[in-house]
């Protein structure tokens, strides 16, 4: 099965840049476009959304907590309907730009502490996932498996899509080590390839104590922010390709 390889753009606001959108549009399958809450502005949707539809790239909805000052790694206590309106509203202004560029948001992935709290949040899950299915019922849900959101997805009749990280180390139990940890992120390029094509080729990732953690994921993910990012995806996408793998968006 062909395997995806995505990435979080347009993370930037206003005059303020993060990350190498245009590089790393030449090398993702799947561009996680920030929506306007944790980060991004029309200009910059607007402006990814253009540059993915011309390299055939497909757009997904990064929807988030509304924290731009804390791009949307503090988790939020928010009553679960006021979540599903600020995602609904995330989904609505992100599909408008994706339109005018000739394209449409083809999936959902929430970001930061809005992925991490819906792993266990069985509510605020809800709310997402029920938002999603408000908006377009055919939009698949990436996350984590095993996750609260996994199950709220199919209660809402969603289709669920198994993801995994190249430079994000995880835990025995499936999930990821806390950011707020040392070691969180993966900072070695030679580490970050290796484990995604242990991800890709074998299914699988070894856990901070060593066990082997299976994953059958459909989409490995390079967080745009991480330094280098576009020539860590590039060096991913060689090393599977050159395995025999093939690279697809897993919404083709």
């Amino acid at each position: 099965m062909p395997i995806d390889l995505n990435a979080d753009l347009g993370e930037g606001f206003g005059v303020w840049r993060l990350g190498d959108d245009e590089g790393l549009l030449n090398v993702v399958t799947s561009a996680n476009v920030a929506c306007g809450f944790h980060a991004g502005d029309p200009m910059t949707m607007r402006r990814v959304c253009a540059g993915a539809a011309q390299r055939g790239v497909a757009v997904g909805a990064q929807v988030g907590y509304r924290d731009l000052a804390g791009f949307g790694r503090r988790r939020l206590d928010i009553a679960p309907d006021e979540l599903a309106a600020e995602v609904l509203y995330q989904l609505g202004a992100l599909d408008a730009c994706a339109r005018g560029a000739g394209t449409a948001v083809r999936y959902v992935k929430p970001h930061g502490a809005l992925y991490n709290a819906i792993v266990t949040d069985t509510a605020q899950a809800r709310a997402v996932a029920e938002a999603v299915a408000a908006f377009d019922p055919a939009l698949p849900m990436l996350g984590l498996p095993g996750s609260a959101i996994a199950d709220a997805a199919a209660d809402a009749g969603l289709l669920f899509v198994v993801e995994a990280f190249a430079d994000r180390a995880y835990l025995p139990d499936g999930t990821l080590v806390p950011r707020s940890t040392p070691g969180a992120v993966i900072d070695d390029p030679y580490a970050v390839v290796a484990q995604a094509a242990s991800i890709a080729l074998h299914g699988r990732v070894t856990a901070v104590d060593g066990s082997a953690v299976a994953l059958d994921a459909r989409s490995i993910c390079v967080h745009g922010d991480t330094p280098g990012a576009a020539e860590l995806a590039a060096e991913i996408r060689r090393t599977l390709t050159d395995a025999g793998a093939t690279l697809a968006a897993f919404t083709a």
